[in-house]
């Protein structure tokens, strides 16, 4: 029994580990992300960004089982204060997110680009990318869609 319970322990701590590890390159200061419009006080007439998408959705049709697809979501600071992305995280391995790392001034636009792996998959495929961001509100979703055919 003793033997069970460090097994379990020490899945426990490599589960912890290895989610627990980040790229600090790759994130935004914490403190850039500071929201006025929060819990401890509604200030109205405090700079805000926006964080504004063409389209919250992509539909890559039909693809190969096996093929890796990518698609660029364009959007733009529609705010008036500098817009900064945290985090994109997917719902799924198969999925990940690249987004700018550092600040977006109004008026700026970049891209999120959205990579699906269909290794391993089949039939209809439904994703979605939550970005985290200092706009309001501070999560949206992206989707993807995408019929995998073997």
């Amino acid at each position: 029994m003793k033997q069970y319970k460090k097994t379990i322990l020490l899945l426990a701590a490599l589960s912890l580990l290895a989610t627990g590890c980040r790229n600090k390159d790759r994130e935004a200061d914490v403190d850039l992300i500071k929201n006025p419009r929060s819990a401890q006080g509604y200030n109205n007439n405090a700079k805000m960004p926006a964080l504004t998408f063409d389209s919250d959705l992509h539909d890559f049709g039909r693809i190969s089982a096996g093929e890796s697809i990518s698609y660029s979501f364009h959007f733009r600071n529609t705010g008036d204060a500098d817009l900064v992305i945290s985090s994109c995280s997917a719902t799924c391995g198969c999925t990940v997110a690249d987004y700018p790392k550092g600040r977006i001034a109004p008026g700026n636009d970049g891209y999120i680009t959205v990579t699906f792996k269909s290794a391993g998959k089949s039939g209809q495929q439904f994703q979605e990318v939550t970005v985290v961001s200092n706009a309001q509100p501070s999560r949206q979703k992206l989707k993807i869609i995408a019929q995998v055919n073997r």
